[in-house]
């Protein structure tokens, strides 16, 4: 019987996925698929774009992203890749409207068409002093899903009991026969992990 051998929790910036990305390495734009296609599509969605133009901008995201992918910087507090991205999604699909202006119109005519050119600035679902929407939710849980594989069994545990089911450090370390500043550590390597994974960290 074949035994995984996780990865080191502490990953180096390299292991990114902003930095993978600029390597060219063809799992890394797999990956950024997988995780951020279907929020950008559910971006697509919800300023009204139909089923399928909301596909077709989805790929013109992802062209648009490969071509400037060496521009993103988090240089500012509060900059993340997700809001870069949303920048660009905004973009093409104030283009994709601007490109069907005086084709023939579906439901909705003008009113969908002025919708569309006033996109907002502001990253769709989000409100003032709330908590993650549920795309970003669910976001999260996709990146969760691929980087579970990489830590020991006492590390996942240790970060589900605190960072998802709301365990105190001293109360995951007794269940888990642990100390709670080794709860606390796994706790941040996961969360230091999945931000990479996000394209959070450089």
């Amino acid at each position: 019987m074949s035994t995984r051998t996780p990865a080191n929790d502490a990953h180096s910036t390299s292991s990114s996925l902003i930095s993978r990305i600029r390597r060219q390495e063809p799992t890394a734009w797999a990956r950024l698929s997988e995780l951020y296609g279907p929020l950008v599509y559910h971006w697509c969605r919800r300023t009204g774009l139909a089923a399928e133009d909301s596909a077709d901008v989805v790929q013109d995201v992802f062209r648009a992203v490969s071509i400037a992918i060496e521009s993103f910087h988090d240089y500012r507090d509060g900059d993340t890749f997700r809001g870069w991205l949303w920048t660009i999604t905004r973009n093409k699909i104030r283009d994709f409207a601007r490109n069907q202006h005086g084709k023939p119109q579906a439901a909705g005519g003008t009113a969908a068409h002025a919708q569309l050119i006033e996109v907002p600035d502001r990253e769709p679902d989000t409100e003032e002093g709330s908590p993650t929407s549920p795309p970003v939710n669910r976001l999260i849980h996709r990146a969760l899903e691929m980087i579970r594989n990489e830590f020991q069994e006492s590390t996942w545990n240790a970060f589900r009991l605190t960072a998802l089911e709301g365990c105190s450090a001293p109360q995951a370390a007794k269940e888990l026969g642990s100390t709670p500043q080794a709860v606390r550590q796994a706790k941040s390597r996961v969360l230091r992990r999945l931000r990479a994974e996000l394209g959070e960290l450089e």
